[in-house]
């Protein structure tokens, strides 16, 4: 995770900061080449490039962007940037980040400025013989903060493949109150609340946000955001890539995420193998009065469906659990002892469905109370199959996950959480019930 509380900019991916009074930026890329004399003998005859340094656009109390356009008679490359700072006629010398770029318009992003201050913009070239060419001057005035909501942004922690966490802390309102807070990210940086967000209540102080729906091994930029009736004010900009976590395979070939939590291991995803891990095939079972008989192994797809399996996996009834195969290698089911372990180190059981649970309502129903996903082990509500008449409920509403740990009056103990609770709570349930299973590590 990159951060910065100085003054800033960016144009693509490369940005700097250099202690000092001026600012300035140019963007790498290219290879470059060594001058020799015939280079600079071409130089001498070509047409001076004509720099015009646009007025800055977008300026808010911290950032705004400044474009420039170089042209010239003839077709060529050029060494180009554009600098700014608090005092007129900026130079280059703060920073010299460098561009072999082809003749055209440019556009900076300064960003982390200082409120209701006049900063000062012009565009420049360097000439093969090292020669520095200043454009126009322009300037600008960012805006008063005044009246809007001071705030910072958390470190980015618990980063997969496709979530991770932020959140910020409100330390003044403005004057005004809080309606929405939150974080919002995208993959060129400055993010907004027009692009991707969470929404994260209101109010002063503290806020979690889970980020989800990530790409994995692609670059991230994340701002915390505060919006009161004068305005969205936002935090400083951080920046984390979603990594590829460890990965299992069950005997059907279907690939699980794995996480870390406290001591254990456990899947991102619930199981759904058709196979045991020694290649049986477990019977699919879609009639009622069947399924509502059985004494030996069985499974099924939600309301008899295949296309629930990707998100929410199979549901097994508890006698394909205790066959002791079920899980790939390596992996078990978890015993009721290892559901405690989860739930003690998250914060007990009135607390540890929230921080399982993906947050947000794109698979839970609101509220979906307590929900973070801090933890990265982003539960999801499949539901579960009942036996007759109602065969399927609950879809989107709960999540229920077995045990290998038998109960009371014949049934097995399992974990329940629920879209309207923050609770992660255990209960004895027929053996003949449909549930979701989650997979520990030995």
């Amino acid at each position: 995770m990159k951060g910065s509380n100085t003054i800033g900019v960016l144009n693509t991916s490369i940005s700097g900061i250099r202690n000092g009074m001026y600012i300035c930026f140019m963007l790498i890329s290219g290879i470059f080449s060594a001058c020799v004399p015939e280079d600079e003998f071409l130089e001498t005859n070509y047409e001076p490039v004509t720099i015009r340094t646009n007025a800055a656009t977008s300026v808010t109390s911290t950032s705004a962007y400044v474009s420039a356009v170089f042209s010239a008679t003839q077709d060529r490359t050029i060494t180009w940037g554009i600098c700014a700072g608090r005092s007129q006629n900026p130079t280059t010398e703060d920073i010299n980040y460098q561009d072999d770029a082809e003749l055209g318009s440019y556009s900076v992003f300064f960003y982390n400025l200082q409120s209701s201050t006049t900063y000062y913009a012009r565009a420049y070239t360097i000439s093969a013989q090292g020669n520095i060419y200043y454009g126009n001057q322009v300037y600008f005035t960012t805006l008063s903060n005044a009246g809007y909501p001071v705030l910072t942004t958390t470190d980015v922690t618990s980063i997969t493949a496709t979530t991770a966490t932020s959140g910020g802390n409100i330390t003044s309102n403005g004057g005004y109150t809080v309606t929405a807070r939150g974080v919002c990210w995208n993959t060129t940086g400055n993010p907004t609340t027009s692009n991707f967000k969470t929404i994260d209540g209101s109010g002063n102080g503290t806020f979690t946000s889970s980020i989800t729906g990530l790409t994995v091994n692609t670059t991230y930029y994340v701002r915390a955001y505060a919006t009161n009736s004068t305005g969205t004010a936002y935090g400083s900009q951080l920046s984390f890539t979603a990594t590829a976590t460890a990965t299992v395979s069950d005997y059907d070939g279907n690939v699980y995420h794995t996480v870390t939590i406290g001591t254990q291991v456990w899947m991102v995803e619930n199981l759904k193998t058709t196979h045991y891990n020694d290649g049986t095939t477990i019977p699919l079972v879609t009639d009622t009065t069947s399924w509502n008989n059985l004494s030996t192994p069985a499974y099924c797809w939600y309301n008899n469906s295949s296309s629930y399996k990707t998100t929410y996996g199979a549901l097994y009834n508890w006698y394909t659990v205790n066959t002791g195969k079920l899980a790939p290698t390596g992996w078990r089911v978890p015993t009721d002892a290892d559901w405690t372990i989860l739930s003690a180190y998250l914060g007990g059981v009135s607390v540890a469905g929230g921080k399982l649970k993906e947050s947000g309502t794109s698979h839970w129903q609101s509220p979906n109370t307590g929900a973070t996903n801090e933890s990265g082990f982003t539960a999801l509500p499949g539901g579960w199959r009942n036996l007759s008449p109602t065969l399927y409920y609950s879809l989107g509403y709960d999540a229920t996950w077995w045990s290998t740990t038998e109960g009371i009056s014949g049934g097995a103990w399992c974990r329940d959480m629920s879209y309207n609770d923050a609770s992660f709570v255990s209960g004895n349930y027929n053996k003949n019930y449909g549930f979701s299973v989650r997979c520990v590590k030995n």
